[in-house]
């Protein structure tokens, strides 16, 4: 990881949806190559953290950094061109899409045909029940095939860093573990990873740094490894 020159850096971002003030000045910095992760109940900011990042809720003030070029003016589909791509809440994938299609929906900004059907082979790798589902249509996937099919669109446009919310939202234990297994794999790959995640214990063991989030604000932000060890964690966010 090189921490020198962060690849994502957040300045002071508030977000708002009409009157309601969602972020609060937020800041925080992500080293390339690494796993961030943010973690928080439910409604403290988090999902609307990344829809800022990715352009899709506007930042009202503050910086948005990717490798220092400001992109919080950006579009979403600026900010893919960029090189980030995001696996939304709840997957949002084309139900009416075959498998396929959803991930070549994926690679839409890219014109190198090659590298764009190695990319689809590296995909079916991470996740083989992809390639036995290429033409079933996407809403007719289980949920955790459809986590998967949402990864692997992102994937298609070889992000170099890539916005993952709630990937273990809903599944059964034994997919959390595959999904997060397949985190692992596309990290040691060179891409970036920041990561909001409900289920805080698996969240941070899997990243390199943590950060803690509550009603808009980050409250606490360390090397994953500690924040697993803080008390204040423990007793919010862990059961402990």
């Amino acid at each position: 990881m090189d921490g020198a020159n962060p690849i994502l850096q957040l300045e002071d971002v508030h977000t708002y949806y009409g009157n309601i003030h969602a972020l609060k000045g937020i800041s925080l910095s992500i080293p390339h190559g690494g796993i961030a992760c943010l973690i928080g109940a439910n409604g403290a900011g988090k999902s609307t953290t990344l829809l800022t990042i990715f352009g899709v809720q506007p930042a009202a003030e503050g910086k948005i950094l990717f490798d220092g070029q400001p992109i919080q003016n950006l579009r979403p589909e600026q900010v893919a061109a960029k090189g980030v791509a995001q696996t939304p809440e709840g997957r949002q994938i084309f139900p009416r899409m075959t498998s396929l299609e959803n991930l070549e929906m994926g690679a839409f900004l890219r014109r190198d045909k090659a590298e764009t059907a190695k990319d689809l082979e590296w995909v079916y790798t991470l996740f083989p029940i992809l390639k036995q589902r290429t033409k079933q249509l996407g809403g007719t996937l289980s949920g955790g095939e459809q986590q998967m099919l949402a990864m692997g669109r992102a994937l298609m446009s070889r992000p170099r860093l890539l916005l993952l919310d709630e990937p273990s939202l809903g599944l059964a234990p034994k997919l959390v573990k595959t999904i997060f297994q397949a985190i692992l794999t596309i990290n040691k790959s060179g891409t970036t990873i920041f990561l909001v995640e409900q289920n805080a214990h698996m969240a941070l063991s899997n990243s390199d740094m943590g950060y803690v989030m509550e009603t808009g604000r980050i409250v606490l932000e360390d090397d994953a490894k500690a924040l697993l060890q803080s008390e204040q964690v423990k007793k919010a966010y862990l059961g402990e």
